[in-house]
């Protein structure tokens, strides 16, 4: 199977073609930043025919920082995440409830015994 493809926001891919501009060794700069070589060639081909709008990912925009749509997706993940939360303590609690009835209800040794007290023998 091949890689998981990496993608990178408009901010960073800015950043790194700011910086290609300055480097004196693009390969250098490539290695610093994780990426391939030629990925910083494309993204600067692609804002030099477009400008930062042409650097965007494809599929749906995400909400710009600070948007109402944002805030209502931030408030949604925070509602989701304490909900996830909470069900994995549930889980835990029914596991060792499981556990513990599992536990109490062994058949005793052999046909027509009794289980044993925990009191001992005098």
């Amino acid at each position: 199977m091949g890689k998981e493809r990496r993608q990178f926001s408009r901010a960073f891919k800015l950043m790194a073609l700011a910086r290609m501009e300055e480097a004196g060794n693009v390969e250098a700069l490539a290695l610093e930043l994780g990426i391939r070589r030629e990925l910083l060639y494309v993204w600067r081909r692609k804002f030099l025919a477009g400008g930062a709008e042409a650097l965007r990912n494809a599929g749906r925009p995400r909400p710009e920082a600070g948007s109402a749509e944002a805030l209502s997706a931030e408030r949604r993940t925070a509602e989701l995440e304490r909900k996830l939360g909470q069900q994995a303590l549930e889980i835990v609690f029914l596991e060792g409830a499981l556990r513990r009835i599992e536990a109490s209800s062994r058949p005793s040794k052999g046909p027509g015994a009794t289980a044993s007290s925990p009191r001992s023998r005098r």
